[in-house]
């Protein structure tokens, strides 16, 4: 829960930072920071100085994700924001697997915590190998920098562009809303509900598919190696079908498909069949897995752009509350005892996104439709 909490803080607090001084500084800020607390907590000399440095840890973390992720998008244009947006998950996905192994050979969490700290170091030379956000750059007045940027992006494309053409450019000024424009209008109120579920149920079924790996039947190594590589079918299901079949109609499918499988969990742990419930187990990870994928970018389609900031903000705020009471839902069985409280987890986990994808059919599809730009009120 500490953990996720600085998970919290961090997409609060770095998501502002790198509007106020870059999309590149503040990375490198939370390279620097994450480096000191990762490393300084195999040193930790009690629980709450170790609380303390994990929290820090989930902060930075954050910020590693969520600026480059930002950086990227605002370095493609339209019609790659989907790839863009999908393929960091792979190697989200790849640093679970790398972790299984790694953990598989140190057993002991002091050395596990400096092995896992060390390959940040290598973010250090992303100074002099990333630009800053040219899109940053000219909403700061910057003109000449990002023009800069831009002519040695559009060298390496080998494309010719019009000098007049980097004259002229400008960052288009988006109408803004308030906060309270996402409950007052009761269209964007019933939209913004069913959206704010859907990533908060997720979300924590994510986590905690991922978390629970520990209780199901064989190997807790090879458990958590095969929960990561059941990302990879799920984020390629996301690349060739979200812009053939829809944002609506494949989230709905993978929510409900994840649902299902976590919920059949249930009796299957029950009979004890070691390989048919991993089995299960992974075919849900990869459902909800790639749902999560989906709702982050349904989600900018759907809400208007002079409150999409706000609601986007409101939607990562519900993502982290999920992720804070997926530890405790998986823990469950330390509650209830024998396999009855073993399952109990898998029926929360899987109840809820079937709920979530269910009322996901009230939303509306926007594939290959224009942005909305102003609330409206039917």
């Amino acid at each position: 829960m500490i953990f996720f909490g600085g998970v919290l803080a961090g997409a609060l607090g770095f998501g502002s930072l790198s509007d106020l001084l870059g999309r590149k500084k503040t990375f490198y800020f939370a390279v620097w920071l994450l480096l000191v607390s990762s490393f300084s907590l195999a040193w930790a000399p009690s629980f709450w100085v170790y609380g303390l440095l994990r929290f820090i840890i989930g902060m930075c973390t954050s910020g590693l994700y969520m600026v480059p992720f930002v950086l990227g998008m605002e370095l493609v244009g339209p019609s790659k924001r989907v790839w863009a947006g999908i393929v960091i998950c792979y190697f989200f996905a790849a640093g679970l697997v790398v972790l299984a192994g790694v953990a598989y050979f140190i057993r002991d969490w002091v050395y596990l915590e400096i092995a896992i700290s060390i390959p940040s170091i290598f973010f250090l030379f992303y100074w002099w190998l990333i630009p800053e956000s040219p899109r940053w750059l000219l909403s700061q007045g910057k003109h000449e920098e990002a023009v800069k940027i831009l002519k040695k992006i559009a060298k390496g494309n080998n494309k010719n562009v019009d000098e007049k053409a980097f004259g002229n450019l400008t960052v288009q000024e988006e109408p803004s809303g308030r906060f309270w424009h996402l409950i007052d209008n009761p269209v964007l109120f019933k939209r913004t509900l069913i959206i704010l579920i859907n990533w908060m149920f997720a979300s924590m079924a994510y986590y905690g598919l991922s978390l629970n790996t520990g209780d199901l039947s064989g190997d807790y190594y090879l458990n958590f190696f095969l929960s990561g590589l059941a990302e990879f079918p799920a984020y390629t299901i996301c690349l060739l079908l979200l812009d053939r079949i829809g944002r609506k109609t494949l989230h709905v499918s993978c929510m409900v498909f994840g649902g299902i499988f976590a919920y059949v969990l249930f009796f299957q742990c029950c009979m004890q069949v070691k390989p048919i419930t991993v089995t299960l187990a992974m075919l849900g990870k990869v459902g909800i897995a790639a749902a999560y994928g989906i709702i982050y970018i349904w989600s900018a389609e759907l809400y208007p752009t002079v409150v999409r900031n706000q609601g986007m903000g409101l939607s990562s705020t519900m993502a982290n509350t999920g992720a804070l009471v997926s530890p405790y839902v998986a823990d469950l069985n330390k509650a209830v005892s024998g396999d009855v409280g073993r399952a109990l987890p898998f029926v929360l986990f899987g109840g809820c996104a079937l709920l979530a994808g269910l009322l996901a059919l009230m939303l509306p599809e926007t594939l290959n439709q224009h942005l909305q730009k102003q609330l409206k009120t039917e």
